[in-house]
């Protein structure tokens, strides 16, 4: 939430330990949306609606400049589900430290036909025509996913709409709804009530089958109150992912400040609980991106939030070197614990991609990027990083591309592995654990995050083959233009992971490479 010049992030978080459960609404300030100042727990479970759990909402700033949060709350041991609200209890405190939950709770009770148990986090809500608010309640019926409508006209009495603003078969349970919309004219954000001319809207879902960030883009019809997908747009498993890697639970806002919609996350840890108890955390929230329609009208574009330059110091440059097929080249003068790494590959003709096999077209890019690896040599790639790697290589996680010819078309998968794979590499980049990758090109912007995940992927690298450890492969398809033979990639690369990643003032390197793939 974005409310008077200052960044309030609130999430899910246990005091007591980095394991799940005792979760309390954490808060957290920040001028900048790069250093944090950390706070007391905004909301925790105090009162008969909320006793054994208060889980994921939204912010919304309601007329008067006046902040409200809506809630999750759980009632009893069978995780029965309400929907609260909280208010600031000093509204001339500048960051809002305190909370007050009214007794007028709850505000939604689940009605006959809804699952209790599978019924929670509210969006933040949006004005109507009619003069009346909106809000979204994520849950599932029959494995049929839904965002289910409630409206009110003054924030306190809320009535379910007779159909969900949308739902789809066989996705699970809806978690962490966002529904928010997006120019076609433009990449400024708009705030979420705008309904204007030139717009699109966005639904995101977070499918708690999968565990990963599925959204579509499409069509509001405000007097029906239905949302409908564009054709392009896939509803389910194999849709648009917000993100490729372990990313989880997002949140966008409208940055009214600089007129741009935020984007925000949770990056879950990949290590065994025992490791986590030792290290005292488990998750981090990834750098924030801006986000705007890509100008096909098809897809989101994201990119890190350009408060992240101020962080630059030294440049670290390597232009116009060759790679031949297998070679590694190991980039020497990165130092420090933080790099933001920008590398360009080009090559002189796409002949050599390797043919796309028709039996892959039913797997999932993470079968085939599992399957393939970051060892078989292909036509065109792998070529890429090698991230969180050991002096020795031991240990590292491969971030890479490959190219390959589908009848008229190439097709580019982008893969990254948290299992530790031999080098057969064209590129290797000397650096440690990893915050989040872009590829960038044309009008296609990709965040890959590979720590523990257009796309964006977070990984780590581990050695340790305990089966409690969650080591996969994360990739997508990428949409690119390879007209012109290139592809970039941008990786922010950190070793000073913090409990919610505030961290970050110490990125003192912009590391640029440009290599010509043989």
């Amino acid at each position: 939430m974005y409310y008077n010049g200052v960044y309030h992030l609130f999430y899910q978080y246990n005091p007591k330990g980095a394991t799940w459960g005792n979760i309390v609404w954490a808060h957290s300030v920040s001028k900048d949306l790069i250093n944090w100042i950390p706070l007391e727990p905004a909301i925790y479970p105090s009162k008969v609606f909320d006793k054994y759990g208060t889980w994921s909402g939204s912010a919304t700033v309601l007329p008067g400049n006046k902040p409200v949060i809506l809630y999750t709350g759980i009632v009893d041991a069978n995780r029965t589900q309400v929907q609260n609200y909280a208010i600031p209890a000093n509204m001339s405190d500048p960051y809002l430290r305190k909370w007050i939950k009214p007794d007028k709770n709850p505000l939604i009770v689940a009605d006959i036909g809804i699952n209790k148990t599978q019924f929670r986090d509210p969006t933040t809500a949006w004005m109507g025509r009619d003069g009346h608010w909106r809000i979204l309640v994520g849950s599932v019926t029959n494995h049929r996913g839904k965002a289910i409508m409630y409206r009110s006209k003054d924030f306190m009495k809320w009535t379910k709409a007779k159909h969900p603003l949308h739902s789809a078969t066989n996705t699970g349970n809806w978690e962490c709804p966002d529904f928010f919309p997006v120019s076609l004219k433009h990449k400024d954000g708009l705030d979420t009530s705008y309904n204007g001319e030139n717009v699109k809207h966005v639904l995101k879902v977070s499918l708690d089958v999968t565990r990963f960030e599925y959204y579509t883009v499409g069509t509001y019809d405000t007097k029906k109150d239905r949302y409908i997908p564009d054709k392009t747009s896939i509803d389910g498993w194999k849709g648009l992912r917000l993100d490729y890697g372990n990313y989880y639970a997002s949140k966008t806002f409208f940055d009214s400040g600089k007129n741009r919609r935020i984007l925000l996350g949770w990056a879950n840890e990949s290590d065994t609980v025992d490791d986590d108890v030792r290290k005292g955390w488990a998750g981090i929230h990834p750098i924030p991106r801006k986000l705007w329609l890509d100008t096909s009208g098809k897809q989101l574009v994201q990119w890190p939030v350009e408060e992240l330059e101020t962080l630059r110091g030294k440049k670290v440059q390597l232009s116009n070197r060759k790679l031949n097929k297998g070679e590694k080249v190991e980039i020497k003068g990165i130092t420090v614990a933080q790099a933001d790494v920008e590398v360009i590959f080009s090559f002189a003709s796409l002949d050599k991609a390797e043919r796309f096999d028709p039996s892959w077209a039913d797997l999932y890019a993470q079968d085939v990027c599992a399957m393939k690896g970051s060892t078989v040599q292909g036509g065109l790639g792998p070529f890429g990083l090698l991230t969180l790697a050991s002096k020795n290589l031991e240990e590292y996680t491969p971030v890479f591309f490959r190219v390959f010819k589908n009848q008229d078309k190439y097709k580019v998968l982008m893969c990254s592995d948290a299992s530790r794979f031999v080098h057969s590499f064209y590129l290797f980049s000397h650096c440690t654990p990893v915050m989040s990758y872009f590829l960038r090109h044309n009008l296609c912007n990709i965040i890959y995050r590979t720590k523990f995940k257009k796309d964006f992927c977070v990984t780590r690298s581990s050695l340790k083959n305990e089966t409690t450890m969650y080591k996969p492969s994360f990739a997508g398809y990428v949409d690119v233009d390879l007209t012109d033979k290139k592809l970039s990639l941008r990786s922010l690369v950190s070793s000073l992971f913090s409990q919610i990643c505030i961290e970050l003032n110490s990125l003192v390197f912009f590391v640029k490479f440009i290599f010509q793939i043989s």
